[in-house]
């Protein structure tokens, strides 16, 4: 019997993906985000530990570290990144030679695992996971990135997937894991150096920035993505989420073609709800803050004469792009919107109303309280 995957999603085009990223400052304004906990986080034992929920192509993480870098200069580093794009793994993967001369005592490790198995990367048996170690050698960003750039081949095959035949979805062949270091601090790293069969790993930081779809309802969005992230933080450890909030100038677009689309139906408070049920745990936290403190803007970037003087067909597309991205707008819908010349008109009308064009995004904290101190004679 045949399954029809379902209409392609927009919002998982690589073109699409490329252009939001090279046309808006999103990443930067979501590291910037994050990077506000730092100060906050006090590591316990032999590393800090980071979990990235979401990788995609590491351009937050990459900015997150260098900025981690700086705080945390001779500390040793995990940080764990789940990813199920192959072109994202490897151009992550290809970022990382300046951050592992930066930082030697930094452990990197990819995986594609579900988030409940990926957190500690375990939960299979040897025989079902790929695991593979890479010990870097030399000492220079060049020695590592010839070193790294060999790894595609195999990344490729690590990271095959196939469409589920019920949700249309990439799915996995195999749960992989890929963990590099440098060969020449293996020594100092072997306490932190994760190994097949699985840790109980404990991340003082994990970054959860759009880690589900936005039309996922609330409770799939706790049970599969944020209740097992919040089980996985430290003591004193902090999960930051991320999200599209809408209520700007893109959603106005989108509304200018369909007037009824709703795709921002989860709210920090929604969620709060549903993971405070799901959890039941006196020890996690989740830390309510006005809205001028949980939203953040970021912006799309044109010359001031485009937005001001006359409004440029590279403006245009570039909104557009921007604004159905976020909103997640299948393929079949997009493609109606463009070819009826629909989307030109409400474009042209939001951008000519504001003289920048910006976007929502919607901020939460979750942390782990400190364990107490045993009283004398307990």
């Amino acid at each position: 019997m045949n399954h029809s995957p379902g209409p392609a999603r927009f919002f998982d085009s690589r073109a699409a993906y490329n252009m939001f990223v090279t046309t808006t400052n999103e990443k930067a304004a979501v590291a910037e985000r994050v990077s506000r906990e730092l100060p906050h986080l006090d590591p316990q034992g032999s590393a800090l530990r980071i979990f990235d929920a979401g990788m995609g192509d590491a351009t937050v993480l990459i900015h997150l570290m260098r900025r981690l870098h700086q705080v945390f200069t001779h500390v040793p580093w995990l940080v764990v990144g789940k990813e199920i794009s192959i072109e994202d793994v490897r151009r992550a993967v290809d970022s990382m030679p300046d951050r592992f001369f930066e930082h030697p005592e930094m452990v990197f490790a990819v995986t594609n695992m579900p988030y409940r198995q990926a957190v500690h990367l375990g939960g299979f048996s040897d025989e079902e996971v790929v695991w593979r170690t890479t010990a870097l050698e030399g000492t220079t960003a060049h020695d590592f990135a010839v070193q790294l750039e060999r790894l595609h081949v195999q990344f490729a095959a690590d990271w095959a997937v196939a469409t589920s035949e019920r949700t249309g979805n990439p799915v996995p062949v195999n749960p992989s894991v890929h963990v590099i270091y440098r060969g020449d601090r293996e020594f100092l790293l072997r306490d932190v150096i994760p190994h097949p069969g699985g840790t109980d790993i404990e991340y003082e930081l994990i970054l959860a920035s759009q880690p589900y779809r936005a039309a996922t309802p609330t409770a799939a969005k706790v049970r599969m993505v944020l209740a097992p992230l919040a089980e996985a933080l430290a003591p004193g450890g902090r999960l930051i989420g991320i999200h599209a909030a809408g209520d700007d100038p893109a959603l106005e677009i989108i509304r200018n073609v369909w007037p009824e689309e709703d795709p921002f139906r989860t709210s920090r408070h929604d969620l709060f709800r549903e993971l405070a049920a799901v959890l039941d745990r006196d020890d996690i936290l989740l830390h309510d803050v006005p809205d001028e403190e949980a939203i953040f803007q970021y912006i799309l970037h044109a010359m001031p004469s485009e937005m001001t003087e006359h409004i440029g067909t590279s403006t245009v597309l570039a909104a557009w792009n921007a604004a159905a991205y976020v909103a997640q707008i299948d393929e079949d819908r997009l493609t109606d919107a463009i070819e009826s010349g629909r989307y030109l008109e409400a474009t042209r009308q939001v951008v000519g109303r504001y003289d920048r064009l910006w976007f929502n995004d919607e901020s939460y904290v979750v942390t782990r309280g400190l364990a107490e101190s045993p009283q004398p004679g307990v």
